[in-house]
């Protein structure tokens, strides 16, 4: 299953990573029209219901979610965790732009100025 996931056509749109991501950050099945206001608020993202059954369904699809009913209401229940999604981008690019060597990719990120002495810390 791990080597199915990987797979390119498993990778998330633009407009599908926001809508993980609000089903995410829920922590629990959110229902359809919590998630619509959810996007709305958070991401500026006013989606008919229709558009995202559609991208909740292609979601489906690629193993990220499943929906069920729960009378007249529809929820969304995340099947993939965000960590292991953000593992699954963080190989990606490091396998892409640092030719997988872990080390390459922390010294690009040292080198943004963004990590303060105990992120620097942190890392070692």
């Amino acid at each position: 299953m791990e080597q199915d996931f990987m797979r390119e056509d498993r990778n998330l749109s633009p407009c599908e990573t926001i809508i993980m991501k609000a089903i995410w950050d829920a922590g629990q099945d959110i229902s359809l029209m919590d998630l619509m206001a959810v996007l709305k608020e958070k991401y500026g993202k006013d989606y008919a219901r229709t558009t995202i059954a559609t991208f909740l369904l292609k979601l489906s699809e690629k193993d990220f979610v499943r929906t069920y009913r729960k009378g007249k209401a529809s929820y969304a229940h995340a099947i993939r965790s965000e960590e292991e999604y953000k593992a699954k981008l963080m190989e990606e690019q490091n396998d892409f732009w640092y030719q997988g060597q872990p080390t390459e990719l922390v010294s690009a990120l040292c080198k943004t100025g963004r990590l303060t002495k105990s992120d620097v810390e942190g890392i070692r």
